[in-house]
């Protein structure tokens, strides 16, 4: 039996995106999508099972495209996260919450994101746009990501451990004048 499949990322703030962009195409990286809003919804259990195991169930949106994905505990080498991953894609996105409401799981948080994807070289490189800043997540091979980062002119230890929700909560206990929504979600 195979080995279960693996996401292994760095994810690096910056303050404009317009610079990583421009150096992808020297790269050999080619556009994958589009900039597009990204929305997600996490489901858990009553309980919160898969929060305290650290396993996160997610669908999301994403142009056209509907995924639902199964993250694992989170495993981190500095900067780096690996953990297991499976997805797989879904035509509807309300007749899957529908399908796990009836298994006892609700929609606990959401996240959204402007994304825009790259692809080449055996890595994924994703331009986010959120409602605290512009991050860069390159995913691929271990080995791969630290010469990735630095031929995009990105530091590799300036990478952030968390996810996306875990940074949210920390911005929002930095900013309470702000009154920041509890979902990290585009204003209006």
């Amino acid at each position: 039996m195979a080995p279960p499949p693996r996401e292994t990322e760095i994810k690096i703030p910056v303050e404009d995106l317009g610079p990583v962009r421009e150096r992808l195409p020297p790269t050999g990286a080619v556009l994958a999508h589009a900039m597009a809003r990204e929305t997600n919804v996490l489901l858990d259990f009553g309980g919160g099972d898969l929060q305290n195991s650290g396993s996160i169930l997610r669908l999301r949106r994403y142009g056209t495209r509907c995924t639902v994905t199964f993250k694992g505990p989170a495993d981190y080498r500095g900067p780096i996260k690996t953990r297991v991953e499976h997805e797989t894609e879904v035509e509807d996105l309300e007749s899957t919450l529908e399908i796990f409401a009836a298994l006892g799981l609700a929609p606990v948080r959401r996240y959204e994101k402007d994304r825009e994807e790259w692809t080449g070289h055996g890595v994924s490189v994703v331009l986010d746009r959120t409602p605290m800043g512009e991050f860069v997540e390159i995913e691929g091979l271990y080995e791969l990501l630290d010469s990735v980062a630095g031929s995009l002119g990105l530091e590799p230890h300036s990478g952030v451990r968390g996810s996306y929700l875990d940074l949210w909560e920390s911005y929002r206990s930095k900013h309470p004048d702000k009154a920041l929504p509890k979902d990290m979600v585009f204003p209006g």
